[in-house]
C-alpha cells in the first residue's frame, strides 16, 4: 500500500458523504427492501446465491432492535414469494445483544422459525471480540432445536480453531472470512501473511470436521489454497461455496461459477449505509485513493 493509499485511510471521515455514497452505489444495493430484492433477482440470473443483511448495528433502543426483526421477517416473505435463491444474515448488536441477551436470543429465534417456516437460513454474522462468546452461545443454544443457522468465524481471531472444535459433526454450517475489526494483538493475528496462513489452517480443520462453509475472499491466493483443499478432500459441490460482497471483483465471481463452483454474494440495503461504505473503502484502500483524488481534484497518475 502506498504512503498516499494509507494516507486516504485517515481520512475517508473527511470525505463528502455524497462522494461517498457514489461509491457506495457498488457496495450497497439501495436503501429499500425493493432495490435489495431487484439485486438478488439479477445475481440468480447469472447464476449467483445470496445472501440479504438490512446495514446497522449497536442498536440501543429495543423499539428498533424489533423493527429490524420485522424487516428481517419481510425479506423471508419476498424471497418465497418471488422464488429467490437467497438467505438471510443477521448482525447480533443490530437485534439488541447491547441491550439484553435474553431479549436479542428471542429476536434470533423469531428469525429461525420464521426461516423454518419457508425451509430456508440464517446466518449469524460475527462481530467484534466483546460479542463473540454470546453470538456462540446463542447460535450453540438454536441451531440444535432448529437445524437452519450458521455463524461466521474469522481468520485473524486467535482462537477460531478452538471454536471450530467445537462445532458439532451434523449439521454445522460456518462462514470463514478473514475478519475486518480492529482488534489487539492478544486477541487476533497481525500480519497479511499470518492471516492468510490461520485461515487455510482453518478451512483445513473445517473440511476435515466435514462442516459445511462458505469461504468467504476476494483473495485470489486464498480462493487457489480453497481450490487445492478442495480437490485433496474430494469434497462434494453441495458441501462448500465461495461467498463474496457486492460490487468486488465480479470478474473472480464468474470465474469461479464459470468453474462449476457455487458463489453467494452478500448484498445489504438501507439506509446505514455510511458507516459500512467507509469500512469498505478502508478495506481497499486503492478505491479509497482514487475517491479522493477525484475530491481533491487531483489527475489520475
Amino acid at each position: 500500500m502506498s504512503l498516499f493509499s494509507r494516507l486516504v485511510v485517515l481520512t475517508l471521515p473527511l470525505v463528502p458523504k455524497f462522494v461517498v455514497g457514489r461509491v457506495a452505489s457498488r457496495y450497497v444495493a439501495g436503501e429499500t427492501r425493493g432495490s435489495a430484492i431487484d439485486e438478488v433477482r439479477a445475481l440468480n440470473a447469472k447464476g449467483a446465491m445470496a445472501t440479504l443483511d438490512v446495514l446497522g448495528e449497536e442498536v440501543s433502543e429495543r423499539d428498533k432492535a424489533t423493527a429490524a426483526v420485522e424487516e428481517y421477517e419481510a425479506l423471508y416473505d419476498a424471497i418465497a414469494e418471488q422464488g429467490l435463491n437467497a438467505n438471510v444474515s443477521i448482525k447480533l448488536t443490530m437485534l439488541g445483544l447491547k441491550i439484553d441477551e435474553g431479549f436479542c436470543r428471542d429476536n434470533v429465534e423469531r428469525l429461525a422459525r420464521t426461516a423454518a417456516r419457508y425451509d430456508n437460513f440464517l446466518r449469524i454474522d460475527m462481530e467484534d471480540r466483546t460479542t463473540t462468546d454470546a453470538t456462540l452461545r446463542i447460535y450453540h443454544e438454536l441451531q440444535p432445536k432448529y437445524g437452519n443457522l450458521g455463524v461466521v468465524f474469522q481468520a485473524y481471531m486467535r482462537r477460531t480453531l478452538a471454536d471450530i472444535g467445537d462445532m458439532p459433526r451434523e449439521g454445522a454450517n460456518v462462514r470463514l472470512c478473514k475478519g475486518i475489526y480492529i482488534e489487539p494483538r492478544t486477541t487476533a493475528w497481525k500480519g497479511y501473511d499470518t492471516v492468510r496462513l490461520n485461515f487455510v489452517r482453518a478451512l483445513d480443520k473445517i473440511f476435515r470436521q466435514e462442516i459445511y462453509v462458505g469461504i468467504a475472499t476476494h483473495d485470489e491466493y486464498l480462493v487457489c489454497a480453497a481450490a487445492e483443499l478442495i480437490d485433496r478432500y474430494q469434497v462434494p459441490p453441495d458441501r462448500y461455496e465461495f461467498q463474496m460482497l457486492l460490487g468486488v471483483d465480479e470478474e473472480l465471481r464468474g470465474i469461479l461459477l464459470d468453474a462449476g463452483h457455487r458463489l453467494r454474494v452478500y448484498v445489504p440495503y438501507g439506509r446505514d449505509w455510511y458507516a459500512y461504505s467507509i469500512r469498505r473503502l478502508r478495506e481497499n484502500p486503492e478505491i479509497a485513493r482514487h475517491v479522493i483524488r477525484a475530491t481533491l481534484g487531483l489527475k489520475k497518475d
